[in-house]
């Protein structure tokens, strides 16, 4: 039996921060803007720029200080994570309406499995309905990419932003996928990219030439390159899997005692041992956290919780221990306790930061961390464009 061709949605929420800024303060509809960093102290790295800071060649990733000196009429507008998170559970709820299987791809971007519907409705007809009622009603613009994988998908969204609709089956890949330059394909590192354009691999037509495979491998490992060619080829994942990055409320670790301990010293001891079970849960699963929290259990099984939270999302090990141990030392008092446990919460996914969290922190960091920004900074501008992250024919 023939098998089925998907419809794979991949949509995007356009310039999802600085929409978020645009709905919460409409008059910077028309302004030149930045989402992230402080203009005041010209420090900090821009989490997002507004398509008119786009045209002036300002770009994530960007000092503020940089940007300020491209256009110094630059407004700068601060991160707002509890708007974020509002604005996109509208965003998911609303693609409810049209499928059960969606895939969060990160905070503003998702995967939706269209095979159902579009046995009733043309896909071009669905994707300008979501497009237009996601813009008119809640004022969030998106670019959707139709194709029978979900990486062919998320390549076709970047094709056209903002407010695109783009097809790409798999006889449209060696007109629309194959000429792109190597740095555009999903997946490939900053890292990566320039690597291979030294081997002369500077389209993602020359990632599929055999000649270069060899060049391909000083750089990569075997299993990781078939991948890519299966991604290229459209050979790869057609399935949208809704709990596939499903991550927990929280991530905690605890034990049970043999017998009761009362000194403070033994409880620490045990604290550190649960602390990096549960922070090693935490990086391996590649979330952060604004939240810690310790948890006893006293001999007469009296159930002891304390929390706090932190002033941002961090998986920076020796924040998160120093926050719990100041919870220990403020909060046990030597009672025998026969269960200890710690963790955290307010856990999210790293990648919903869209760039590595700690480029958020950048007001306190030390000389060493303010060093290597500027490495980055330098690496940023010789190597602008960045890489957007990242899936059988019927349309």
């Amino acid at each position: 039996m023939k098998k089925e061709v998907k419809i794979i949605f991949h949509i995007d929420l356009n310039a999802f921060f600085a929409t978020c800024s645009i709905i919460k303060e409409p008059y910077l509809a028309n302004k030149i803007f930045v989402v992230g960093g402080s203009a005041a102290m010209r420090k900090g790295v821009l989490s997002t720029a507004s398509y008119k800071a786009r045209e002036l060649g300002i770009k994530s990733g960007m000092s503020i200080h940089e940007a300020l000196n491209i256009y110094p009429q630059l407004l700068v507008v601060p991160l707002d994570f509890k708007l974020y998170h509002k604005q996109s559970m509208i965003f998911f709820n609303f693609l409810k309406k049209y499928s059960n299987l969606i895939l969060k791809g990160s905070i503003d971007e998702a995967y939706v499995d269209m095979t159902e519907l579009s046995k009733t409705r043309h896909p071009l007809e669905i994707a300008k309905e979501i497009q237009d009622t996601l813009y008119k009603e809640y004022k969030l613009p998106v670019s959707i990419g139709i194709g029978p994988t979900l990486f062919l998908a998320k390549m076709a969204s970047e094709l056209k932003k903002p407010l695109g609709i783009t097809v790409i089956r798999r006889r449209d890949i060696e007109e629309k996928i194959l000429p792109l330059p190597i740095k555009d394909m999903f997946g490939i590192g900053k890292k990566t990219a320039p690597l291979l354009v030294e081997r002369g691999i500077l389209t993602i037509g020359d990632f599929l030439k055999k000649e270069n495979k060899s060049k391909i491998l000083e750089i990569m490992k075997l299993p990781m390159y078939e991948s890519y060619i299966e991604h290229i080829l459209g050979y790869s994942s057609d399935v949208v899997d809704p709990k596939k990055y499903a991550i927990p409320k929280s991530v905690t670790n605890e034990t049970t005692l043999n017998f009761p301990i009362d000194q403070t010293d033994l409880v620490i001891n045990e604290i550190k041992e649960m602390f990096s079970i549960a922070y090693d849960r935490l990086i391996s699963d590649e979330l952060i956290a604004k939240g810690v929290t310790i948890k006893f259990k006293t001999k007469d099984f009296k159930l002891i919780t304390r929390s706090q939270v932190l002033n941002d999302y961090t998986d920076e090990r020796d924040i998160l221990y120093h926050a719990i141990e100041e919870l220990v030392e403020q909060h046990y008092k030597n009672e025998p306790v026969r269960l200890i446990g710690c963790g955290f919460y307010q856990v999210m996914q790293k990648r919903d930061l869209k760039i590595d969290y700690n480029l958020f922190t950048y007001d306190t960091m030390s000389k060493r961390e303010n060093d290597l920004f500027r490495v980055m900074d330098s690496i940023n501008k010789k190597y602008p464009d960045s890489v957007k992250k990242g899936v059988k024919d019927k349309i």
